[in-house]
């Protein structure tokens, strides 16, 4: 199944200031959060960005706190978004089938999220290359987790390209940029 741009919403997890600095390739996670940001901005799909307890974690990372909508940021502290009920009820009224997500940490938040969100019904999509955890090790057994209960991993570019569909679009020019 494609990732249509008419049929996602994009849920970033949890990438939070005190969090971030200890999760692995964080820099990296960011970056990527922050394409995807600003492909779905773009293409006007919808953005959701959990943050886990921020009085104790910190708020969402300034890079991707700039490219965040106001409303679009929850306060939760299930671990799960699919758990907390202003999520679930935010992600409801979005009536997207395809929930494209990405964030931290891959083997407590994304991964409780994912199940959840698959459980009720969503389409899931998980953005490896825009995910981690602390240990490396606990990201990959999550993923295989996901992968067993008919999670889709992808990348970045797997949904930059999917929500585009094709080229030679003004669109296709400007997030082209994002890439390289």
């Amino acid at each position: 199944m494609l990732m249509k741009m008419d049929q996602s919403c994009l849920l970033i997890v949890d990438v939070q200031e005190r969090l971030a600095p200890a999760v692995a390739e964080h820099q990296r996670v960011i970056e990527r959060c922050g394409v995807l940001m600003r492909a779905a901005a773009r293409l006007g799909v919808p953005i959701v960005v959990s943050e886990q307890y921020p009085k104790g974690i910190g708020h969402t990372v300034a890079p991707l706190r700039e490219l965040t909508p106001s409303e679009a940021v929850l306060e939760k502290v299930h671990f799960s978004c699919g758990a907390d009920p202003a999520l679930r009820e935010r992600l409801a009224t979005l009536t997207r089938p395809q929930v494209i997500v990405a964030g931290m940490e891959a083997h407590v938040c994304v991964l409780q999220t994912v199940l959840d969100l698959a459980g009720q019904g969503y389409k899931v999509f998980v953005v490896a290359d825009a995910c981690s955890s602390r240990d490396p090790r606990n990201a990959d057994a999550a993923f295989e987790r996901m992968r067993r209960n008919g999670i889709e991993i992808v990348t970045t570019e797997m949904v930059v390209f999917e929500w585009l569909h094709r080229a030679a679009t003004p669109e296709f020019k400007e997030l082209m940029t994002l890439i390289k």
